[in-house]
């Protein structure tokens, strides 16, 4: 489970700052400017060069050096960019507030460029900053200066990455955040799981839990920075809510009965989840504030796996009220389900995508795993 971190800097825009770059002659209608557009399945990611940030001395230098590094890494994962080797470069920059050598860039088919440096400042935070540059237009796309404590130098370079990336696709970027999983360690028999974190690249990876129970299904609250997870720890399996800041631990809605799959509401007030009474399953949902509980489905059947549209106002989940697990979605108060998913095989662990255009699922036919997307309505 993937969770935005809480922006903890300073962050400043800076200007286009030589002359001529905003003189109406060199300036592009803004349909020009260098954006990158995704619409079929194939891309050509977009040739980016992205030199060494300059540092005020060998140890700030060396930092620079390293959130460049993490810079490059973020853009080259995702796909959609390809970094250009820096062996390449003509113009070697010394100077982040001059305008670049644009036709030494072109020379190497650099399509954008992104200068920065880092100076240490005299209540010893960094001051990162950074300009990314349309080559072929000559343009300062963007410009902005962060300051933070010097620890949190990965984070500086996560969030320029998520700066260039929606600059230059329109979309949100997703560098500047974590993942919570579980971690299992330990010989076959005896095998440990701990609840974890870690930065989104692997990095800054954090120990939430410390195995003496088992937890499962670990999903991050969209506003706050809490977790909710399914966890053994009183005999019968409980949703639990976990404050990653304070470790501070509760049980959501200690009820008789198992509670699995829990997931939060988009605005992070609910948690929606199953709760097991007998041999069948339905949907519930938690109000975080008042400590209610609303019951969602009421069926003989297995209904699992709620997940929340991105607006709150309809969920998806899987059910084999009709023989087999299917996906169906309803709105998020209850009412009547519609089932979605139809073929051969069984369909579980929907989720719907960020946008809301798609839900994507795992399907199981003859022994065999698929992942899968379809649209809302089938």
């Amino acid at each position: 489970m993937i969770s935005p971190r809480t922006h903890l800097l300073t962050r400043r825009r800076l200007l286009a700052g030589a002359a001529g770059i905003a003189a109406a002659g060199m300036i592009r209608p803004a349909g020009a400017v260098l954006r990158l557009e995704v619409t079929e399945g194939n891309v050509q990611p977009v040739p980016i060069a992205i030199p060494d940030f300059l540092g005020g001395s060998p140890a700030d230098s060396e930092l620079a050096r390293s959130i460049s590094q993490v810079i490059t890494a973020d853009l080259r994962r995702s796909g959609l960019f390809a970094p250009i080797d820096p062996a390449a470069y003509i113009e070697k920059i010394v100077n982040a507030d001059a305008v670049p050598r644009f036709a030494d860039w072109k020379v190497i088919n650099a399509q954008a460029l992104v200068t920065g440096r880092l100076t240490r400042q005299t209540d010893g935070r960094l001051k990162s900053e950074f300009r990314l540059w349309d080559v072929f237009s000559g343009q300062q796309l963007i410009g902005q200066q962060y300051f933070t404590t010097p620890d949190n130098w990965r984070r500086v370079a996560h969030i320029i990455s998520d700066a260039i990336y929606e600059r230059l696709t329109g979309e949100k970027g997703y560098f500047d955040t974590r993942i919570v999983f579980i971690d299992e360690t330990g010989p076959r028999e005896r095998r440990v799981k701990r609840l974890a974190i870690m930065d989104q690249d692997g990095a800054a990876v954090r120990y939430l839990t410390r195995g003496e129970d088992l937890v499962l299904t670990p999903r991050f609250n969209p506003s706050t920075q809490e977790i909710t997870y399914m966890s053994y720890g009183q005999g019968e399996p409980r949703v639990y809510l976990l404050n990653i800041e304070t470790g501070q631990r509760e049980i959501v809605g200690n009820f008789p009965g198992m509670s699995f799959s829990p997931r939060f509401s988009p605005d992070g007030q609910r948690v929606i989840m199953s709760l097991q009474q007998g041999s069948n399953s339905n949907l519930f949902v938690m109000d975080l504030r008042s400590k209610t509980m609303t019951r969602l489905t009421d069926t003989p059947a297995i209904d699992t796996a709620p997940c929340y549209s991105p607006n709150g106002a309809q969920i998806c989940f899987e059910s084999d009220r009709g023989g087999t697990q299917q996906v169906y979605i309803m709105a998020a108060g209850g009412g009547a389900a519609q089932r979605i998913s139809f073929g051969n095989g069984s369909y579980s662990t929907p989720v719907w995508s960020p946008r809301g255009d798609a839900i994507a699922f795992t399907k199981r036919e003859q022994g065999s795993f698929g992942i899968g997307v379809m649209k809302p309505d089938g």
